[in-house]
């Protein structure tokens, strides 16, 4: 019993020292586990990172592959866009003012010059080269030049102020179809200018107003759907030969834009009066004429409506037309007086890389506007046209032309030496290969006009007319 608490003692120190190096081993497997977990910690730390990088990379590429895809679009769009018609405003609202005339107004001075070597195999009305239209029945021969008489040079003036929020302008615009000087043998190279348009403009842009005073284009026309080419620029295809009635009047014409302000189609009601024509029976030069008796304007209203890629018209015209003339004693055949009539619709349309445009018209007395194959009398004529385009590049389109006139017959041959020269029928194809670059233009162009005709209301005569021509052309 005396040994039992030694015992116990030498126990309790034997236990100790057994149980200190299990107690060493839980404690260092301890620290080893806690630095594992840390390390994870540390690794799944950067493998966030890593995935927020990669996301980052991702996002950047989409961006970028975006950023390619619009600028592939642009080019594909800048590949299929037609090139700029040759038309005044292709280049004149791109064109800076040149100088100034006085405080605030500014005068732009633009134009272009052309030349034009042709061939054609007959005589045409109304005259050959650029001025071709239809060919003279019964014409024989071939003939070629070079004309330049599309050479065209004009003034817009801006800036003046009028009142209110009204804002002044005008226009003043020549070429050189007005004759040559004489009939020698120079002549042909001395051509004569000729006033094209000459008007003054009041506009509100506050309201969309706007009035335009002086010579101009009446509303028969849609300048805006001029046939495209590069030959035929003062008289465009199928100007009186097929689908194209108008000619310039002095007059004052009325616009307003009727949804002003609003998304979508944009609508416009164009008013307009013009100086009274006709073919006599008094002085042409001197205002005498049947178009002129009295207070006899020709009335016209048109309604246009245009979007991004498309436009269209529609117009009606009305004069009334005297033959017994300024002194009403003019002898009257056929009848003393009747009315001058016509209504038009026109319209165009640019789908990517392609041109569509066409106009068609009917009426009745129209030969002041170069109607009915430019005869004069109550003849009844309809007529349209259709062009269709296409742009291979942004340099190079090609362009196809089909025109026609078709009097009635039975009124052509009634008014046959009162102002009808026998042209029943008229047919008219052009085809033309065009390159644009810049301000610079060159074409090539093949024309075909066939027309009916009759030298004494009973026998019937076709002449067919071709015109090869080369055009250069230079907008400034």
């Amino acid at each position: 019993m005396k040994r039992r608490p030694l015992f116990l003692a030498m126990a309790a120190v034997l236990g100790l020292t057994v149980a200190s190096p299990t107690f060493a081993a839980t404690a260092h497997k301890k620290d080893e586990v806690k630095a594992l977990h840390s390390l994870i910690d540390k690794q799944q730390q950067q493998l966030n990172q890593q995935q927020q990088d990669l996301q980052m990379l991702r996002d950047s590429l989409k961006r970028l592959e975006g950023a390619q895809q619009q600028v592939q679009v642009q080019i594909q769009a800048q590949a299929s866009a037609p090139p700029p018609a040759a038309k005044e405003s292709s280049f004149k609202d791109q064109m800076a003012p040149t100088f100034s005339s006085g405080p605030g107004v500014s005068v732009a001075m633009h134009g272009w010059v052309s030349a034009t070597a042709f061939h054609q195999d007959k005589s045409f009305i109304f005259g050959n080269g650029t001025n071709a239209e239809f060919p003279v029945p019964g014409s024989a021969g071939a003939l070629s030049g070079i004309d330049v008489r599309n050479t065209r040079l004009w003034f817009d003036f801006t800036g003046s102020k009028f009142v209110g929020n009204w804002q002044g302008g005008g226009h003043i615009e020549v070429d050189f179809f007005g004759g040559f000087n004489g009939t020698g043998a120079f002549s042909g190279q001395m051509e004569i200018p000729r006033m094209r348009q000459a008007y003054l403009i009041l506009q509100n842009p506050e309201s969309g107003s706007k009035v335009i005073i002086g010579q101009q284009f009446n509303l028969t026309i849609g300048l805006d759907n001029v046939p495209a080419s590069l030959t035929n620029l003062a008289f465009p295809l199928g100007y009186s030969a097929g689908g194209l009635i108008a000619w310039r009047f002095p007059g004052a014409v009325y616009m307003q834009d009727l949804n002003r302000g609003t998304t979508g189609p944009k609508w416009r009601l164009d008013l307009g009066a013009f100086s009274g024509d006709w073919s006599g029976p008094g002085s042409n030069v001197d205002y005498q004429t049947a178009g002129n008796v009295g207070f006899s304007p020709q009335l016209e209203a048109r309604l246009h409506v245009e979007d991004k890629s498309w436009l269209a018209y529609a117009v009606v015209h009305y004069s009334k037309i005297d033959l017994r003339g300024v002194t009403g004693t003019s002898p009257t055949p056929i009848k003393p007086s009747f009315n001058s009539e016509a209504f038009v619709v026109g319209a165009n349309w640019h789908p990517g890389a392609w041109m569509f445009k066409g106009s068609w018209y009917t009426g009745t007395g129209i030969g002041q506007l170069f109607g009915a194959l430019t005869q004069f009398g109550d003849i009844q004529d309809t007529g349209g046209f259709f062009q269709a385009g296409y742009s291979f590049t942004p340099h190079w389109s090609a362009d196809a032309f089909y025109g026609f006139s078709k009097p009635n017959n039975n009124d052509v041959i009634t008014w046959m030496g009162q102002g009808s020269a026998g042209r029943l029928d008229n047919r008219q194809v052009a085809v033309s290969l065009n390159y644009i670059a810049g301000a610079y233009g060159f074409g090539l162009q093949w024309l075909n006009d066939k027309l009916q005709s009759t030298t004494n209301g009973v026998d019937r005569q076709t002449t067919s007319g071709n015109q090869l021509s080369v055009s250069a052309i230079y907008h400034f």
